[in-house]
């Protein structure tokens, strides 16, 4: 039974004494308590005088195996249930008439504030709940004698106990275990079922006797503890602090009273379950009052939102009451605007920690709360054995979480709260030392991204102790999300083979890179993600379609150097290298970019243009006077723009400028006389020569490589011949035609007329034709492009003024496929023109200008360039041609024609 405390009552014994209804032991014994004052009041045991209800059903004791279960006497529990309906909670007064040596109290309770309320032992007698103990009854007490009046009544009118039968069907078949616990609470599907608290152990533990069926059942609320009362080795118990006093809130509310319960979940035996009262929950009042803390492992199956418990517990905290009277919150000394705040994601660092930038240009790491990133075991271990580990891409599913955090969030504004700052931590046996950390929950768009990651397997959630506080703020659903990654096999949790990522690092491997140039400077523009910026013009790259990393410089511009280690110490940072550096960061870290390569340096660093959205970082750091245009950019197609930028910042005098002073306008002059023309011929062989006067030339020293490569090819055809018919031309595809020799080339084709008309070109060579498609065969892949660039290159002529009379120009085209059709020349490339280059080509023997032996010849006329460097040149050719007007050769043969008629020779001026 409950304990029963007794009261010192001042008062006589026989003076009526007021109290509540706590709990109902048998028909005939009840336990009052009185009002509380400051703790839990004390409890006493009233049993009813003269009067006898039947006793009520008493398990075996436990470990007497002699012992057995003894079951209610007929009409026990209804007597018990009649005052418990009657009694609990309700105020009742009782007189005490006799007490015991034991210590036992017998007397007279009535419904209300004093003696004039319903008799109980009257009431229970009248429904024939109880029988009257006449042995003792003095004839001269009227209370007694209306005691056996009522009892005689009941018999006459048959009620209760006098009823015909045995009162069998009134006794109850208790179950005091049940067999298989689980599948008990699971056949329930989680349906409220009525019961009575019989007992309360704690303040979350409670014995229900479960309705109609008599299952007596102890359940733990789901979701919370409380403290309880630990037992110690010699039997007696300790009371945590809040025990006794959680143990009364849930007792004087729900000790003997109907309810409902909800059986939620099963594990190890223990039934985990909510206890539904009109009133209220009592989980979440126990929270709300600082009489329990919420629980993670029972929190995932609590039915009635998870969310509302913390919420609970939370506003417990803060108030400090109870269990909390000494709470400090995670985040207390933290200013309200860094508690919670929006920023920028500059970078994602690793797989669970970012870069931001707050709206005060200031930077902070965050770290996700309460996860954890891919980890290898003994990765430790791993780095020293291996000095090329690479965690980003050697550990299963970082790059995949880095890459879903780098897509979703790089340049975004998310929403940062901050959960807890977790303190430095000193390097231990095995364990690195780790600097302080600001842990928080980042939204972006309402999603939770921790939550994101974990629903996808890419991170894991991370178990604390009980009353450890520094977690994330939604821990709930970091634990849902996990669940459910589990459940359906994501990520880490997958059977499935591992994701590998075998990247080259191509950066400083000279070699490697020098293979890899033509596939980049062929490719045009290619993908990449900015991995590392160096300074404002050096960055690492990740090329994703050749899944390597390589250095990229910016080309076209000088930009100012960090501070770097050399040889000879430390080498000082030029002005505004770090505001480039941060330029650069800004626009293009961790972003999708698109590449242009041109070339390589000697350390093996690829050099070209890089733009982001339509932007060329080249020309950004121009405009934004954190680079100055270096001489290399005149080839470029961004060399205006380039200047353009520069001349403005320059006239602002900003930044690298700001000390900036104008030369003399003299020697500026002076400076472009200076730039001479290069002459630097070098050796090809002329394969073609078109209607138009272009030509096209193969290098003479890739043009073994070339032969190589056809013997080869053609070797592969002979031993495999392609199926006559089977290829489909289409435009643009490289693909392999027979030419009239009856041997194989790699060709483009061009055109499509129809199955039997198709246009190719001679990729190697530059000379066209029109096949049949049956002449055409797929390109073997070892011979693509790839393997070995086409080999044949356009030109045009330079200084020289293609005739647009047809004859003229057949004339000169004669000439020049007699000259050097099929010979070996040598080519200078002296200008750009819009298709293609335009060079002077000299005979390799005779080092003689075949342009200008075309002028000479009167053949052609001279196409008068503005460039200062090549006036020495046009004023040679300039020269020729008048000699030609004078010895009226070829065109020249009817004088000077251009002053009135050119248009009808079809010749401008």
């Amino acid at each position: 039974s409950l304990s029963s405390q007794h009261l010192r009552s001042t008062a006589p014994s026989d003076a009526p004494c007021r109290h509540t209804g706590e709990s109902v032991l048998s028909g005939c014994a009840i336990i009052v308590r009185g009002q509380p004052r400051g703790g839990p009041p004390p409890e006493r045991q009233i049993n009813l005088s003269n009067i006898r209800a039947g006793a009520m059903a008493r398990r075996a004791a436990q470990g007497q195996p002699d012992t057995k279960d003894t079951p209610d006497e007929p009409w026990a529990f209804q007597a018990r249930e009649f005052l418990r309906k009657k009694l609990i909670g309700k105020e009742v007064c009782f007189t005490v008439e006799i007490k015991i040596a034991s210590g036992r109290e017998y007397g007279m309770v009535y419904l209300g504030k004093d003696t004039t309320g319903e008799n109980i032992a009257e009431s229970l007698v009248t429904e024939g709940l109880a029988t009257v103990r006449r042995e003792g009854i003095r004839g001269n007490n009227p209370e007694q004698a209306r005691l056996c009046e009522h009892e005689d009544q009941a018999k006459a009118s048959k009620k209760g106990m006098w009823s015909e039968g045995s009162g069998t069907h009134t006794i109850r078949d208790i179950k005091y275990t049940i067999e298989n616990p689980r599948n008990f609470v699971d056949s329930l599907h989680q349906k409220p079922i009525n019961a009575i608290i019989e007992h309360v152990r704690d303040g979350s533990v409670v014995r229900a006797l479960l309705l109609p069926d008599y299952y007596l059942v102890t359940v733990m609320l789901s979701g919370i503890k409380c403290p309880t009362f630990k037992r110690e080795a010699d039997g007696t118990e300790t009371p945590e602090p809040f025990a006794a006093e959680a143990k009364f809130f849930t007792e004087s509310r729900l000790l003997q009273r109907d309810v409902q319960i909800i059986l939620e979940s099963c594990p190890n035996q223990i039934i985990l379950g909510t206890i539904l009262h009109p009133n209220g929950n009592i989980t979440e009042l126990l929270l709300k009052e600082g009489f329990a803390r919420c629980v993670d492992w029972s929190m995932a199956v609590y039915t009635q939102g998870a969310e509302k418990l913390r919420a609970a517990e939370r506003s417990a905290k803060e108030r400090k009451v109870r269990i909390w009277k000494d709470y400090v919150a995670p985040t207390a000394n933290l200013d309200q605007k860094d508690r919670q705040f929006v920023a920028k994601v500059m970078q994602v660092v690793n797989a669970d920690a970012m870069v931001v930038k707050l709206n005060s240009g200031e930077y902070k790491t965050i770290h996700l709360s309460s996860i954890r990133p891919p980890r290898i075991e003994g990765e430790e271990k791993n780095k020293d054995k291996d000095k090329r580990f690479r965690p980003l891409y050697d550990i299963p599913y970082m790059f995949e979480a880095r890459e879903f955090l780098r897509k979703k969030l790089i340049g975004k504004k998310v929403n940062v709260t901050v959960d807890y700052i977790r303190a430095a931590t000193s390097a231990g046996e095995g364990t690195p030392a780790f600097p302080e950390r600001t842990c928080a929950t980042v939204t972006i768009g309402g999603i939770n991204i921790a939550e994101a990651l974990v629903s996808k397997g890419l991170a894991t959630v991370i178990r604390y102790r009980q009353d450890d506080d520094q977690r994330s703020s939604h821990y709930d659903e970091l634990l849902a999300a996990e669940a459910r990654a589990i459940k359906n096999g994501k990520g880490l949790h997958s059977k499935k083979e591992v994701p590998i990522h075998r990247v080259a690092d191509i950066s400083g491997e000279t070699q490697k890179a020098k293979q890899f140039l033509p596939f980049l400077q062929r490719a045009g523009r290619s993908e990449a993600v900015v991995e590392y910026v160096f300074s404002g013009s050096r960055l690492k790259l990740y090329m994703p379609k050749e899944t390597c990393l390589i250095t990229f410089l910016l080309a076209g511009i000088e930009c100012p150097r960090s501070s770097r280690n050399m040889p000879g110490g430390m080498q000082v940072a030029e002005p505004f290298s770090d505001e480039a550096m941060l330029f650069t960061k800004e626009l293009v870290l961790q972003r999708e970019v698109e590449v242009e390569v041109e070339s390589m340096d000697k350390a093996g660093n690829f050099i070209g243009w890089l733009h982001i959205e339509g932007v060329n970082l080249s020309v950004a750091l121009v405009e934004n006077a954190l680079s100055k245009v270096h001489f290399t950019a005149e080839r470029s197609a961004y060399y205006k723009t380039l200047v353009s930028a520069e001349e403005a910042c320059r006239q602002r005098k900003e930044k690298i400028w700001a000390n900036y002073e104008e030369k003399p306008v003299e020697e500026v002059v002076h400076l472009s006389e200076e730039k001479e023309r290069v002459a630097n011929y070098r050796p090809v062989y002329v394969t073609e020569i078109t209607d138009t006067l272009h030509f096209y030339t193969q290098d003479v020293e890739t043009g073994g490589q070339l032969e190589s490569l056809m013997e080869t090819m053609r070797a592969e055809i002979a031993a495999q011949p392609p199926v006559e018919g089977s290829y489909s031309a289409r435009r643009g595809d490289n693909c392999i035609a027979k030419f009239a020799d009856g041997e194989w080339y790699r060709a483009r084709v061009e055109k499509v007329e129809s199955p039997a008309k198709v246009h190719v070109f001679y990729i190697d060579y530059g000379n066209r034709e029109v096949v049949s498609s049956t002449r055409l065969a797929a390109i073997p892949p070892a011979f693509s492009t790839r393997t070995l660039p086409a080999q044949a290159t356009e030109y045009a002529f330079a200084f020289i003024q293609v005739p647009q009379d047809e004859d003229a120009r057949a004339d000169v085209v004669d000439c020049i496929v007699r000259d050097i059709h099929n010979t070996q020349c040598l080519l200078n490339v002296e200008y750009s023109g819009a298709s293609c280059p335009h060079v002077t080509i000299q005979f390799a023997d005779t080092k003689e200008d075949v342009g200008l032996g075309l002028v000479k010849e009167g053949l052609v006329m001279v196409d008068v360039r503005k460039e200062k460097h090549l006036q020495k040149m046009v004023t040679e050719y300039l020269n020729s041609q008048e000699s030609a007007k004078s010895a009226r050769l070829n065109i020249w043969r009817y004088g000077d024609f251009r002053a009135d008629d050119a248009d009808e020779f079809g010749y401008s001026r």
